[in-house]
């Protein structure tokens, strides 16, 4: 194959797994009724001026199913960052109880769960809509190559692989979709 084809193919198998790493990353933050760390990930603290991400100034555990445990590294940040929690809006209630800051996950009721499922479907929906454009920006890459003389049967065969890519990536976001619905409606 052409190396132009080859690079357009790498860079559009590229946009599509950056589609479907987003989608996980965003699943991830997603409250399913236990606790993970990744809840905290968009939790940014002043920390002497500067906005640090909350795992950058404390240790995040879970030491059960329910709890997460952040420790500080700096005492005088528990305030600072129970503060940034709850300014957050992540429907989290921070306790503080001098030493560490305990957050209990509430149990999610039957309404909340078909609203999470909605939301993941809408994640699903934003990652599929980044695989369409990269298959878009891919086909017009190669339209633009048939243009200044590439062979109509190379053009075809990469039109053919850019879909083919298109759905197995397809295929593995509606994978993690239903899982992470599986997981929320799991009680």
């Amino acid at each position: 194959m052409n190396e132009d084809v080859e690079l357009i193919i790498e860079e559009t198998k590229d946009r599509m797994l950056k589609a479907i790493e987003h989608l996980e990353h965003e699943l991830a933050r997603l409250r399913a009724g236990r606790s993970n760390p990744a809840l905290l990930d968009g939790v940014t603290v002043d920390y002497y001026g500067v906005n640090s991400p909350l795992s950058q100034v404390s240790n995040i555990n879970t030491p059960d199913p329910k709890t997460i445990l952040i420790q500080p590294w700096e005492k005088t940040m528990l305030g600072t960052i129970e503060k940034a929690i709850m300014a957050a809006n992540i429907g989290l209630m921070p306790v503080n109880n001098g030493e560490v800051i305990r957050i209990n996950i509430p149990a999610l009721t039957e309404e909340r769960r078909h609203q999470l499922v909605k939301q993941v479907r809408n994640e699903g929906e934003t990652a599929k809509i980044s695989i369409r454009n990269a298959r878009k920006w891919a086909n017009d890459e190669l339209k633009e190559l048939l243009k200044n003389g590439l062979p109509e049967d190379i053009e075809k065969d990469a039109y053919e692989k850019v879909q083919e890519m298109t759905h197995d990536c397809n295929g593995k976001v509606d994978k993690v979709m239903a899982m992470k619905e599986k997981d929320v409606m799991t009680v």
